[in-house]
Formats: C-alpha cells, sequence, structure tokens
C-alpha cells in the first residue's frame, strides 16, 4: 500500500513536472559524438568547481561579517575558531583559482577545435558572457577578505574607470559606493558576489547548456554528427551522454579532486599565486604594499593595461582583449573547424597566442621595468595580432580534406606501451654496489633523453607544417 502511495507521488509529481523529458533530452538520450578526449573533461569540472563555490561561498557567509572594522577578523575567525572553518575558506579560495584553471582550458579547447564557429556561435557567446561575470565575481570576491592587497587592488582597478572620459570620476564614486575604498564598497561588492552575480552565473549556465544541446556538441574531429543517422533516428558516430560520459566523467572528477585535495592540504597559498602573503595583513589605507599586482587568472590582462602608456588607451586594450574573444565566430574564415585539418599556419598561430598569453600573466606578477613593459608590448601585439589577423591567415590556409565521418584515435589505453618505451629509452642499467653484491639499477641516460626530445620536436615539427 505504502508502494503504491509513493508510485502515485511519483507519477503526480512527473505530470506536472517534466523531470523525465529533462533527464531524456539533456542526459539519457542526448547523443554526443563517440570520440571525446581528454579535453572535454573540463566542462563537467567547470560545473563541478561552480558547486564547489557556490556551497563553501554558503558557509563562509555565515560567519562572515561585511563591515570593514570587523570583515578581516571575521576571516581570521573563521580560520582559527569555526569548526572546519580553514577547510571551507581554503576550498573557496583554492575553488577560484581552479576554476580559472578549468575555464582557460575549456576556452583552449574551444579555440584549437573550432568550438566556436557555425552552428555554435551563441553557444559561445554564453560562454564568454560567463567568463566575463566570472571575471566581476572573483573580483568583487578578491576585496572581501579586507586585506592589504584586496583593498589596494580594488583600489587599482576601480580608479581605472575615472580614464573614461565625461563620465569617469562619476562612475568611479558609484561603484566605490564612496570618495575611496571604504565600508560602503564593502557592503556593495559583497552584495554583487553573493547575490546578483551568482544568480547571473545560474542563468548563463542554463543557457549555455540548453544552446550547446540544441545544436549539439562540437568534436575533436569538428564533424556534424547529425547528418548521418540510424534507421532509429539516432546519430551513427554518437553515443548516449548517460551513461557512457557521465561514467568517463566521474573518473575526471576523481583525477582533478586528487590535485584539487593536494593543494587544500598541502599548499593552498601556492607560494603566494592563490592567496598572497600581504593579503593576510589588515587592509592599511596608509601603507601602500610594495607591489600591488591581481591575482595570477588577471594578470595577462593587467599586462596589457601597464603595456599601453597612456591610462585610458591601456583601459581600452585591455577591455579589447576580452572583447575580441567575442568576435572569434566571425573572424575565422576557415573551412575547416578542428585543428586536425588546418594548416600549418594556425598551428603556428595558436602556438603564438599561448606563448604571448602565459607570457603576459608571468609579466603581469613581475614588478614594471623599462624590460618588461617593452617584452608586454610584443607580447601584447601578438595577442590582438593572433584574432585581427585571422581573417587573413584562415582564409589563406591550405587545409586538409575533412572525413565524413569520425576518425577512430587512440585510447589512453593504446598509449601506455609506447610511453613505457619511451620512458625505458630514457634510462640505462648501471651495475652499483650494493651490500657486497652488484646490482643494475636504473639511471638517467643523458643521450637516451637528448634522443627522445629530438624526436619529439621533429613530431612537432611536422605536425605544425
Amino acid at each position: 500500500m505504502k508502494k503504491k502511495y509513493l508510485t502515485g507521488c511519483g507519477t503526480w509529481v512527473v505530470n506536472r513536472f517534466p523531470l523525465t523529458k529533462l533527464w531524456n533530452d539533456h542526459m539519457a538520450q542526448y547523443y554526443a559524438p563517440k570520440n571525446f578526449n581528454f579535453w572535454y573533461f573540463f566542462g563537467s569540472l567547470a560545473l563541478l568547481v561552480l558547486v564547489n563555490q557556490f556551497i563553501t561561498g554558503i558557509l563562509l557567509t555565515m560567519n562572515y561579517k561585511p563591515d570593514a572594522g570587523l570583515a578581516f577578523d571575521s576571516v581570521e575567525y573563521i580560520m582559527r575558531e569555526v569548526p572546519w572553518g580553514w577547510l571551507v575558506r581554503y576550498m573557496h579560495s583554492t575553488g577560484a583559482s581552479a576554476f580559472f584553471i578549468v575555464i582557460y582550458l575549456h576556452m583552449f579547447r574551444g579555440l584549437i577545435y573550432g568550438s566556436y564557429k557555425q552552428p555554435r556561435e551563441l553557444v559561445w557567446i554564453f560562454g564568454m558572457l560567463l567568463f566575463v561575470a566570472l571575471m566581476a565575481e572573483a573580483f568583487m570576491g578578491y576585496l572581501l577578505p579586507w586585506g592589504q592587497m584586496s583593498y589596494w587592488g580594488a583600489q587599482v582597478i576601480i580608479s581605472l574607470f575615472s580614464a573614461i572620459p565625461i563620465i569617469g570620476d562619476d562612475l568611479s564614486l558609484w561603484v566605490r559606493g564612496d570618495y575611496v575604498i571604504s565600508d560602503a564598497t564593502l557592503n556593495r561588492f559583497f552584495a554583487f558576489h553573493v547575490i546578483a552575480i551568482p544568480l547571473i552565473l545560474i542563468m548563463l549556465v542554463f543557457m549555455h547548456i540548453v544552446a550547446l544541446h540544441e545544436v549539439g556538441s562540437n568534436n575533436p574531429d569538428g564533424i556534424d554528427i547529425k547528418k548521418s543517422k540510424d534507421p532509429w533516428g539516432h546519430p551513427i558516430d554518437g553515443i548516449p551522454f548517460h551513461p557512457y560520459y557521465t561514467v568517463k566523467d566521474i573518473v575526471g572528477v576523481s583525477v582533478f579532486l586528487f590535485f584539487f585535495a593536494t593543494v587544500i592540504f598541502y599548499m593552498p597559498e601556492m607560494g603566494g599565486y592563490f592567496l598572497e602573503d600581504a593579503n593576510f595583513i589588515p587592509a592599511d589605507p596608509l601603507a601602500t604594499p610594495e607591489h600591488i599586482s591581481p591575482v595570477w587568472y588577471f594578470t595577462p590582462f593587467y599586462a596589457i593595461l601597464r603595456a599601453i602608456p597612456d591610462k585610458f588607451a591601456g583601459v581600452i586594450a585591455m577591455g579589447g582583449a576580452i572583447f575580441v574573444l567575442f568576435l572569434l565566430p566571425w573572424l575565422d574564415r576557415s573551412p575547416v573547424k578542428s585543428i586536425r585539418y588546418r594548416g600549418g599556419i594556425y598551428k603556428k598561430a595558436i602556438l603564438m597566442f599561448v606563448i604571448s598569453f602565459v607570457g603576459l600573466g608571468y609579466l603581469g606578477m613581475q614588478a614594471p621595468t623599462a624590460s618588461a613593459t617593452i617584452m608586454a608590448r610584443i607580447f601584447t601585439a601578438m595577442y590582438f595580432g593572433f584574432f585581427l589577423l585571422m581573417p587573413i591567415y584562415t582564409r589563406w590556409e591550405k587545409t586538409k580534406p575533412v572525413p565524413k565521418q569520425l576518425t577512430e584515435q587512440p585510447s589512453i589505453e593504446d598509449r601506455i606501451p609506447g610511453w613505457i618505451e619511451t620512458a625505458n629509452e630514457m634510462v640505462k642499467e648501471v651495475p652499483v654496489e650494493k651490500e657486497g653484491k652488484t646490482v643494475l639499477q636504473k639511471r638517467p641516460d643523458a643521450s637516451g633523453i637528448a634522443k627522445v626530445l629530438i624526436r619529439t620536436a621533429k613530431n612537432l615539427k611536422s605536425s605544425l607544417d
């Protein structure tokens, strides 16, 4: 009788709420390409980290005081007095950096496999809006600990608004809520960080996933699997997302959680990159830190800002570095999507882009010097050149023929024997005296290592040709 009652209640809910339809449309009966690789873990990992940030953020707000006189002490109270408060705080602070690592790799996947090209332009636009909202969320959350770097970092960034002609000063005053960074600023940022922007993030995640499932997922070959279907209307090159990719994602989540836990328990500050030393000192408006720089995930754009001598032009360049990403679907004129079938020009261009982005990130963390500024300008030119010259070099380059169906790629299991063989090439057995006996022990072999590096360099060069 009880079982029948529960079944009836379940049927009543299903008839009024399309839970089963949602599950089928987005999981059980959503067909994804069967050749997803390592790069396709990062979408699900981004969702995992977002949930972690929401949960840990809610727990932190239970003891945090959004007051300029109490904020720093409340964070110390969470770390020292609240049961497991130190773990929750580190999960949140490390989660912020993990979020950007995952997002940057997720965006890079889109670059190499052309996930922004037709018909996925709107998927890319929603993803970029998510990126901008995430940057705003991270910036506003960065002020909340009310440490030295939080205070002065916010002071520098908010002052950039004053560079905008006519409305700049009024806009800076509106963002701060006062003439200086004060309690009003802290309360304002707390409201945005805890309520407003999370709601925007949830909405954009929903729109991003719905838009993706409407047009279908891209794949490493850049082939539309919906064009070839079996008699039942299912893509020949597709498999149901559940259970195949849900199980695969569990493996990726397990590996990610291993590294995530390692950072949290052994190096939560990551040498000052995740949590700066200056942020363990209460904010002091009268003592400026020796070197003010944002958190590592903002430093590429901060380096672009500093590379431009004029303040307003620097603000325009920094904003343009983000805005140009929105234009990517229309800048790329190549007839193929995946880097597998593109010519050598695009492969070299994206390699230069990665070098410029990493270089800008490093320079943004360093004190400004004459040589660093010159390098930042070179990397800035490389960064913008990748995008602004794209309509030219993607149209000129010679592409490879794209197969009509997905190609079979070797799995990790297939690659393991080759990796073992390569590892054996780089060592040699050397006789060693041990406890009166001569035994053979493996030692690094310089000639073997050189041989492997030369072969790897040749393979890389051939892949770029």
